[in-house]
């Protein structure tokens, strides 16, 4: 069941939150507040750290500065109040996440992958009926039998995103999850989002789509990006430049 909080008080919050990779300042200074019913995509340019915060957020990540906070607590006793209680096990039950890659187990049936999912995550055992509802969501009717090995990439990334239909998390924390989708399978994703974000649930995920969100909150990590970060940035862009010469400079 989604948990939703007061409109006063935020679900997930950064606090002058920096990160670094192999000695480089990927971004520092970010200061945000992330609301139920909000729907945040993460933006910048290549190789600026959107993946590495999100690493942080799920605790994959423990070596940042600054504070990242849930419900308005220290995620990991970091930064200000290094030491304190750390709410990263409520905020483990509250959370799904689906990475770049798919996370599905090959040798496992769609309906089997959720339901080993599911068991992972500690929820209660989910019927056929269920199970079958969330595949055929995401466009695996008649696919619920056929090992993961002989299915393609797209339909991998599908049998992951139907954990979105039958789990209950308050926050989905997702790395492009547009992967592999074609037009009519991100225009479900995004009604899902939105759905989510109006039951109280809140969604935090990267793209380099566009996507079509009315209410769509945008946090760009260029306007945070390091000094290293940004000398890469000019240097991809001097060398497509030098790539395609006077094309670029004239769009």
């Amino acid at each position: 069941m989604v948990i939703k909080s007061s409109k006063s008080t935020s679900l997930l919050a950064f606090r002058q939150v920096a990160c670094h990779r192999d000695n480089r300042l990927l971004f520092s200074g970010v200061d945000y507040a992330i609301h139920s019913g909000d729907i945040v995509q993460i933006t910048g340019a290549n190789g600026i750290g959107k993946t590495t915060l999100l690493r942080a957020i799920i605790g994959l990540l423990h070596d940042y500065d600054g504070e990242i906070c849930w419900r308005d607590q220290p995620l990991d006793g970091q930064g200000f109040n290094k030491g304190v209680a750390n709410k990263r096990y409520d905020f483990t039950w509250e959370l799904l996440f689906i990475g770049h890659l798919a996370g599905v187990k090959q040798s496992l049936t769609p309906r089997e992958n959720l339901q080993f999912l599911a068991n992972l995550h500690g929820a209660k055992t989910y019927n056929v009926e269920q199970i079958d509802h969330a595949l055929a969501q995401v466009g695996l009717y008649g696919y619920e039998d056929m090992p993961g090995y002989q299915l393609s990439a797209g339909q991998n990334r599908r049998i992951a995103l139907a954990r979105l239909y039958v789990n209950q998390a308050t926050i989905w924390v997702l790395d492009e999850p547009y992967t592999a989708l074609d037009v009519q399978a991100i225009e479900k994703l995004e009604a899902l989002f939105i759905q989510h974000a109006e039951q109280g649930g809140c969604v935090v995920f990267t793209s380099h789509q566009t996507p079509a969100i009315k209410t769509l909150r945008i946090l760009s990590l260029s306007d945070y990006a390091g000094a290293d970060s940004k000398r890469d940035i000019e240097d991809d862009v001097n060398e497509n430049v030098g790539d395609h010469g006077e094309d670029v400079l004239d769009e």
